[in-house]
């Protein structure tokens, strides 16, 4: 990984091509999961329209593995012009404006979210930014990933110690912006809220909520898209100011259905590779219910 990211995009780019065809056609690496997710989030496509749309998910695939593998040696500069961020003024106004110490950032697996770490560069000094990340067993693979986090100024955070963080920089007086990847499947134990999403009865973690409740946080979405390859556009969408008067889930849902809509506009950037539903409702019914006894 650290020998390719020496090289030039389009010359990643170039190894990108050649590993679609690999890993598609040779490989085929997880083509029935991706068929399957794809074709029961969008019954309404032809088989022909699930075929492409696999297509693009797969060149999209390899482009985010060259663009990860070349984000530890990526000028700060070519990152800035690679990516277009909107309403970051307006966030940082707003959280002055309200006197809020903290900013919950919710996203999905869309685009290049290792990418995204830069908007560090993009808000005042005295904001700090948080990203929430899960620990990898690897603990050299581990490390390399927390480097690259890092380089443009933000601060990692383990997900088992994001409470105990938002809390520490809130007694010092410190703000910051602290980014969530919450898309992900959580496991039967942290199941507590189901909702629809792209045709499927789904969970999601209550993180985002929770956290946001308990430390009276302001709660946004990072809206990404992907308008030509190797460029990205992330949108700061409010989902509200004043967590502590929503209803339960009431921010969950807003988030799943801006998600959604996210997805739907640009499916082929999701990472429809990860086994999203292979929790199924009904199963985590019987789980509960074996649980009790």
């Amino acid at each position: 990984m650290r020998a390719l990211a020496w090289l030039p995009l389009p010359v990643l780019y170039a190894l990108s091509d050649g590993a679609f065809l690999f890993f598609y056609h040779v490989v085929r690496y997880r083509r029935r999961v991706v068929r399957q997710q794809v074709t029961e989030c969008f019954p309404e496509k032809s088989a022909r329209e699930i075929v492409e749309l696999e297509r693009r998910f797969y060149h999209y695939l390899c482009d985010l593995i060259v663009e990860i593998v070349k984000l530890p040696r990526m000028p700060l500069e070519e990152v800035n012009r690679r990516i277009e961020w909107v309403g970051i003024d307006t966030l940082v106004e707003s959280l002055e404006t309200e006197q809020r110490a903290t900013c919950v950032a919710c996203l999905g697996h869309l685009g290049c979210w290792e990418w995204l770490v830069s908007v560090a560069q993009h808000v005042p000094a005295d904001l700090t930014v948080g990203q929430v990340y899960h620990p990898l067993r690897n603990q050299d693979v581990d490390a390399h990933f927390l480097t690259m986090r890092s380089r443009f100024g933000g601060v990692n955070i383990p997900m088992k110690q994001t409470y105990e963080h938002i809390a520490a920089m809130q007694a010092t007086g410190q703000r910051e912006v602290v980014v969530l990847l919450s898309d992900q499947c959580p496991k039967f134990k942290s199941m507590y809220h189901w909702c629809d999403f792209l045709h499927h009865k789904t969970s999601f973690y209550m993180g985002s909520e929770r956290i946001s409740k308990q430390t009276d946080a302001t709660v946004v979405y990072l809206d990404v898209t992907r308008p030509r390859r190797g460029y990205y556009r992330a949108a700061i969408v409010p989902i509200t100011s004043t967590p502590q008067e929503t209803e339960e889930f009431e921010i969950t849902n807003a988030f799943v259905q801006l998600l959604e809509d996210n997805i739907r506009r640009q499916p082929e950037i999701w990472l429809w590779t990860h086994k999203r539903w292979k929790r199924t409702y009904e199963e985590w019914v019987e789980w509960k219910e074996n649980n009790r006894k």
